[in-house]
């Protein structure tokens, strides 16, 4: 399963994580040993998760292969592009400038906000009754 001409890089985004191999080849992407377009039936998810490859015009040059867990769609997505941005700066130093300026070398900090006690949700209250 390991090859040692393999890059390998952990994506995180909300709750998913993402580990990400990638070898060079014809651009095939698996995603939990089934197909991208199999795994991600919405083409949003699916055009987020190849950005990277896009953007540094490798797309057709290395087979993505991905373990994912945890999360839903867009957090898995999201894991996805950020671990194949990690493994493309392995890959080649030179791709970070481009990357780190479209935004996908850091970790999006953006999670759900925790249920506080004593309200209905993070920060909605319960009704007020004045009687």
């Amino acid at each position: 399963m390991e090859q040692e001409n393999a890059y390998y890089a952990t994506g995180k985004r909300k709750t998913a994580i993402a580990r990400t191999w990638l070898t060079p080849g014809s651009g095939r992407v698996t995603v939990n040993n089934r197909p991208l377009e199999e795994y991600f039936k919405v083409e949003s998810a699916r055009a987020e998760t190849l950005q990277p490859l896009t953007l540094t015009n490798t797309l057709g040059t290395f087979d993505v292969r991905v373990r994912v867990l945890g999360g839903g769609i867009s957090g898995q997505a999201g894991a996805i592009r950020h671990g194949i941005t990690r493994a493309l700066i392995q890959v080649d130093p030179e791709y970070r400038a481009p990357l780190k300026k479209a935004g996908f070398v850091k970790r999006d900090p953006r999670a759900k906000e925790r249920k506080k006690y004593g309200q209905r949700g993070a920060r909605a209250r319960f009704q007020f009754s004045k009687r």
